[in-house]
């Protein structure tokens, strides 16, 4: 007497697993179309400084109000902490990155201070915590003794979507109109006079070795 109930308890529970099957794919697909993912392609700049062609690249995923970031760098002065930051105009103006044309005073080397016309000023940090916004810290990654170094973080987008507001006058983050600048060479590097960099922080730290435009790819 049961066992004709068995096809169609069979078929209640195919069409559950197939229901279940739809619920679950189409929950991926809206994962998926709700990440935004950006990459940075970084060139190296001021090569005759550094001794070596600085390359490296960076991916910026933003899913479930989270913020990963992974920062991959090759060739950079082994041994010594690098300061990391993304560049860009508080007006939401595109940022691009500096090549060789913005060594406006001739000296053979790119500063700081001379990407700022193509680049806009130190927005945010990638160190231990980005969303402090504390640009001046010791928590930037290491180089190892070939110069490589991989970095990953974890940033609330709550938090630093506030942060960045507040720190630059209400402005968003727009990651697509960003450019990440990677700094840093020896103390013991000897550099012209005519090097600048900013506040009181010595040329050599905020000297920039490598950048790359951020551009979204998904």
């Amino acid at each position: 007497m049961k066992m004709k109930y068995l096809p169609l308890a069979l078929g209640a529970f195919a069409l559950t697993t197939a229901a279940c099957s739809n619920s679950s794919s189409n929950k991926d697909h809206q994962d998926a179309a709700q990440e935004e993912v950006y990459e940075a392609q970084l060139q190296p700049l001021n090569a005759n400084v550094t001794g070596s062609e600085t390359t490296g690249e960076a991916r910026f995923v933003i899913a479930n109000d989270t913020m990963t970031v992974t920062i991959d760098v090759k060739n950079a002065p082994p041994g010594m902490e690098h300061w990391q930051h993304f560049h860009g105009f508080t007006n939401d103006s595109a940022a691009t990155g500096a090549t060789m044309a913005q060594d406006a005073n001739g000296d053979g080397i790119v500063d700081v201070v001379e990407t700022e016309a193509v680049s806009g000023t130190t927005m945010l940090p990638f160190n231990k915590l980005p969303a402090a916004m504390e640009v001046g810290s010791d928590t930037y990654p290491v180089a190892d003794d070939a110069g490589a170094y991989h970095y990953e973080a974890k940033i609330p987008m709550d938090a630093l979507n506030k942060a960045f507001a507040d720190a630059f006058g209400g402005s968003a983050l727009n990651l697509d109109r960003r450019v990440l600048y990677i700094h840093g060479v020896p103390d013991s590097t000897q550099l012209p006079e005519t090097v600048a960099s900013i506040a009181n922080i010595p040329a050599q730290v905020t000297l920039p070795i490598v950048c790359g435009k951020s551009n979204k790819v998904q």
